[in-house]
């Protein structure tokens, strides 16, 4: 992945995912590729087709503020398609070299003490980096917990987990592109991009899409093997001293199946606990013998 053909790499699936009857424009003829012409979309941004197409190579980088509105209507960019727009044009600089993220204790530990819903930590690349025993159980089985889109896209189990799969892969991915305009030189962008687009013929299909969508706090729903299917709402917080750093908690609706499930799944963490305490006493004990 060349961080340099962003920007027209966006521009150039956009344009494709455009209709003549999204802008407007009249159709006439037979037309080979999907989408609109790179000349139909300089004419209604109002610039010259050369220009739009040294975008799109990427010989041009650096299109003004009014061009790239210019470009957001031609187009048709929701909001978070503009900003992710104006985020491939005016890239921030990095303020650090690349670091393995770190969860701080205290977090940790508030993390933990939720005995009762799943919990977890992400960074922005959707990469894992801490668990509370619900989540544990909740993702009990499945492959590549690590990184909710290596399981999205590598798990064979994932779609049964994930009854709305599609819907949820989109997400994830559109959520990745827009992480991803925001810090476009990070080398662990590339490399797990170009991991997914080798193994999941899904993924490269969606990414090439080039869609972008922020985090959405909408419900979500599980098939876990225990307890069955769940409804479950969650909060997302950020971590203010670990930029990129997410806090996210799933809840379910009082007195709902769902609730009843997250209940069964608390009650098969704490078995897990009484059986290590068990162990724990057992050892002790055993030691203590052996020193009679």
């Amino acid at each position: 992945m060349d961080s340099n053909r962003l920007l027209g790499d966006f521009l150039r699936a956009r344009r494709e995912a455009t209709s003549l009857e999204d802008v407007g424009l009249p159709r006439t003829g037979q037309r080979r590729t999907p989408g609109l012409r790179r000349e139909e979309v300089a004419m209604l941004a109002g610039v010259s087709t050369d220009y739009y197409i040294r975008l799109e190579q990427g010989r041009e980088r650096r299109p003004s503020e009014q061009v790239l509105d210019a470009l957001s209507r031609a187009l048709e960019l929701d909001a978070p398609a503009t900003e992710h727009l104006y985020e491939l044009a005016r890239p921030r600089p990095r303020r650090q070299a690349y670091r393995v993220e770190q969860v701080s204790p205290g977090l940790a530990r508030l993390l933990d003490g939720w005995r009762h819903t799943p919990a977890f930590i992400s960074d922005r690349w959707l990469n894992v980096l801490a668990t509370n025993a619900m989540a544990d159980v909740l993702y009990a089985g499945l492959d590549h917990r690590d990184n909710f889109l290596r399981l999205l896209f590598l798990d064979p189990q994932a779609k049964q987990f994930y009854p709305d799969w599609e819907k949820s892969a989109q997400l994830k991915v559109a959520l990745l592109r827009a992480t991803a305009g925001r810090d476009p030189d990070d080398p662990v962008l590339p490399e797990l991009v170009d991991e997914l687009c080798g193994r999941s013929e899904e993924f490269d299909r969606m990414w090439a899409r080039h869609d972008v969508s922020p985090r959405r706090d909408e419900p979500k729903r599980f098939h876990h093997r225990d307890v069955g299917e769940m409804i479950v709402s969650y909060e997302s917080f950020t971590v203010d001293n670990a930029p990129g750093q997410q806090l996210v908690i799933f809840q379910a609706e009082p007195g709902s199946p769902s609730e009843r499930a997250f209940a069964l799944l608390a009650a098969q963490v704490e078995a897990e606990r009484a059986d290590v305490m068990a162990d724990v006493r057992r050892a002790v004990a055993s030691v203590g013998r052996r020193h009679l």
